[in-house]
C-alpha cells in the first residue's frame, strides 16, 4: 500500500464508486442518491480551485483502497483556517488501518498548509470513526440532534475537532 495524491483522471471514477456505495448502504453521507461521474468533475474542479489536497491509498496494482480529503467549513472569510475532512475507504478493505493512515495523511498535510482546526461531522450511530477521531487526537464538540433524515429515521451529527498549531501567524482579511 502506498500514499498518493489522487488525480481526477486516475481517480475520479475509484472515488465515485467508493462514495456512491457509503450512500446507498451506510449513513457516512447524508445524500440520498448516488452521484455521478459529473458531480465528480465538480467536486474535483473545486479541490484544485481551492488547493484541497486528495489523498489517496493504492495497493501494489494501483487500485485505490480509499481517500481523504478537506474542504470549506464555512464559506466566509473568517473560517479560512479551519477545514472539514472526510476519509473513505472501500468497503472490502475497511478494518485494515487505512482509515488512521489516511487521516493521519490528512492532518499532516492540514499543518503543512497551515490549517488550523479541523473538523469532522460524523454520524453519532458511528462508533468506529468516532473512535478513530478520538485515537487521533480529536475532541467531541457538539451534537446536531435529527439534523438529518435517511433510512426512515432521523440522524444525529456529532462534531469532532482537532487544533492545530499553525499557523504560526495568522492574519485578518
Amino acid at each position: 500500500m502506498r500514499l498518493i495524491a489522487c488525480t481526477e483522471e486516475a481517480h475520479s471514477g475509484a472515488i465515485l464508486a467508493i462514495l456512491n456505495e457509503a450512500i446507498v448502504n451506510s449513513t457516512a453521507l447524508y445524500d440520498y442518491k448516488p452521484r455521478t461521474p459529473e458531480n465528480m468533475l465538480t467536486w474535483f474542479a473545486t479541490k484544485r480551485a481551492n488547493g484541497f489536497p486528495v489523498i489517496g491509498a493504492e495497493d501494489d496494482n494501483g487500485k485505490l483502497l480509499g481517500f481523504a480529503s478537506y474542504g470549506t467549513f464555512r464559506a466566509f472569510p473568517a473560517y479560512k483556517y479551519t477545514v472539514e475532512h472526510s476519509v473513505y475507504v472501500d468497503a472490502a478493505h475497511r478494518g485494515e488501518g487505512l482509515g488512521r493512515t489516511l487521516m493521519e495523511a490528512i492532518v499532516a498535510e492540514a499543518i503543512a498548509r497551515e490549517v488550523h482546526v479541523m473538523v469532522g461531522a460524523i454520524d453519532a450511530s458511528n462508533a468506529g470513526s468516532i473512535a478513530l477521531h478520538e485515537r487521533l487526537g480529536f475532541t467531541y464538540s457538539g451534537t446536531v440532534q435529527q439534523a438529518g433524515f435517511k433510512f426512515g429515521r432521523w440522524l444525529d451529527v456529532a462534531f469532532y475537532q482537532r487544533i492545530l498549531a499553525t499557523p504560526l501567524n495568522p492574519v485578518d482579511g
